[in-house]
């Protein structure tokens, strides 16, 4: 990489792993992907079905895929499958020399669980272990929702030597769920002999959609207190979530996983376009810096905080009194932190649902378009 002093150069320098919250055929063939990796230090990929979804639905890239798959009679849900671990392995390749440099650490492209399986244990693992064998690289990451159910498919998936991206986290005490799944999972990979310096586990801290929801409560209320607390409750939360993640690695049970060689579950900062036009649009950046962290941002945030991002070093630690503060504050004023996070899981669920049959209909018009030309 040429670039060493741009606000992406030096949120690297402090220990933040910059990965791009999108992937689609276009980027991997047109070079746009590499282009990324040069020039915006980008070092990982992860997706979801939104992305999947927006992708599809663009332009020709699929089209000679999905006529090869229309011609062999294959169903939605399996062409949905092929398409989308295609690109993952493609994107999985354009990072390898990132994950051998890095040990394993980056160079890692993520692919989600069908939401549907949410709240299914069995499927979940079962799907977790398809998909894996299906992309067959070693830098791919299974996402697994953060849910009750999800937290069981995260221990047995790791336990098999999986890495596993988990998704959807709002809460501080689930967070602390999912540190204790991750252990329990490495406990038994080591009990079953299986290597631990090879299994890789980040997990993904939900933050705008904190805001969204509580600044929508904070208006409602609309006295000046309530009003001087917008924008500052996912921000809050999300340093907080760092302080468990120091917690849980620094107790006797992590650390004596770690000297028999385990990787720490790192804290992955999701959703961090800024979604009120109020607030600095690198507010979710700039604002969580900590060693040992990804940010996984949207192309339009990246941009932004290469042009003119404001990178202070680590702006997390320092700050748990304040942050903790914040949360009081905004309970004070009678919003429930239980309820909102709890309401963020369900909709996050539902909207990837949504996103995820959107890419079934989507896929399921241009089997039926290609299958229309092949007959005619």
């Amino acid at each position: 990489m040429t670039d060493n002093t741009s606000p992406l150069a030096e949120l690297t320098k402090a220990g933040v792993s910059v990965w791009l919250d999108d992937l689609s055929r276009d980027r991997i063939v047109s070079g746009g992907l590499q282009k990324l990796i040069d020039d915006r230090h980008v070092v990982g990929v992860t997706t979801n079905p939104t992305i999947f979804a927006n992708a599809l639905a663009k332009g020709e890239d699929y089209d000679a895929q999905v006529a090869n798959l229309a011609a062999a009679g294959t169903s939605v849900s399996d062409a949905v499958v092929d398409i989308t671990t295609h690109d993952v392995a493609r994107g999985c390749d354009i990072f390898r020399p990132l994950y051998d440099s890095s040990a394993g650490r980056d160079g890692r492209v993520s692919i989600e669980v069908e939401p549907a399986l949410a709240h299914d244990t069995a499927g979940t693992i079962a799907q977790g272990r398809m998909l894996w064998d299906t992309v067959d690289r070693p830098n791919v990451m299974i996402k697994v929702p953060a849910t009750i159910e999800g937290l069981e498919a995260i221990t047995e998936l790791t336990a098999l030597g999986i890495s596993v991206n988990v998704t959807l986290i709002f809460s501080l005490e689930r967070h602390r769920e999912v540190i204790n799944a991750y252990l329990a999972g490495l406990e038994k990979a080591k009990s079953a002999g299986i290597d631990l310096t090879g299994i890789r586990s980040v997990a993904s801290f939900f933050v705008s959609r904190v805001d969204t929801e509580v600044d929508k409560r904070l208006k409602a209320i609309g006295t000046p207190e309530a009003l001087a607390l917008k924008g500052k409750a996912g921000i809050a939360n999300a340093r907080l979530a760092y302080q468990v993640f120091e917690q849980a690695f620094a107790s006797e049970r992590a650390t004596g996983l770690l000297a028999a060689g385990a990787n720490a579950q790192r804290p992955l900062w999701a959703s961090t376009g800024v979604k009120d036009p109020a607030l600095k649009d690198t507010l979710y950046i700039e604002e969580l810096v900590a060693d040992d962290t990804v940010n996984t941002m949207p192309e339009k945030t990246m941009e932004a905080t290469f042009d003119h991002g404001e990178i202070r070093g680590d702006t997390v630690t320092g700050n748990y009194a304040d942050a903790n503060a914040v949360l009081d504050a905004i309970a004070a004023q009678g919003i429930s932190y239980d309820e909102v996070t709890a309401l963020l899981e369900k909709e996050g669920i539902e909207k990837f649902t949504v996103s995820w049959n959107e890419l079934l209909d989507t896929v399921s018009a241009a089997l039926e378009t290609a299958r229309g030309k092949s007959g005619s």
